[in-house]
């Protein structure tokens, strides 16, 4: 199966054709009113660790040694992901973050991760533990 997985800034304007739209940061975006932002919902378990976080924006690490530390700490809390798997599998799914270089932030990083979830839940033999209609289950984030 195929998802639509989309990167952009939380500056970006709207697009009705965005689908969920799912900030992934751990903090809250400068000078932003949530309703200004069109938001489906604000998910922090899926963005780096404030300690990774901090570490790399104060240069304490390489962006390869970022980018290895990430995958790991997706890989540690697989749970993280599901309520995004649950987004892709209803329809377009648009990652939103606050950084000014989309291509060196974390998304490509989560999408890629989110990409191989959900193809290793499609291609298993047991139910979908991301399935859409648990979505209505999920308790608020």
């Amino acid at each position: 199966m195929s998802y639509d997985i989309a990167l952009k800034r939380v500056y970006s304007a709207f697009e009705e054709h965005d689908g969920a739209r799912i900030l992934v940061d751990r903090l809250w975006p400068r000078g932003k009113e949530r309703a200004s932002l069109a938001l489906t919902d604000w998910y922090r378990d899926a963005a780096p660790s404030s300690a990774l976080r901090r570490d790399y924006h104060q240069q304490k690490i390489s962006e390869a040694s970022f980018q290895t530390r990430y995958r790991l700490e997706l890989k540690e809390s697989a749970d993280a992901l599901l309520p995004l798997m649950r987004y892709a599998r209803q329809s377009k799914l648009t990652l939103l973050t606050a950084s000014r270089q989309l291509e060196q932030s974390h998304l490509p990083i989560l999408r890629e991760a989110l990409l191989g979830a959900l193809e290793e839940e499609d291609s298993g033999d047991r139910e979908l533990a991301s399935s859409p209609c648990m979505l209505s289950q999920q308790t608020e984030i």
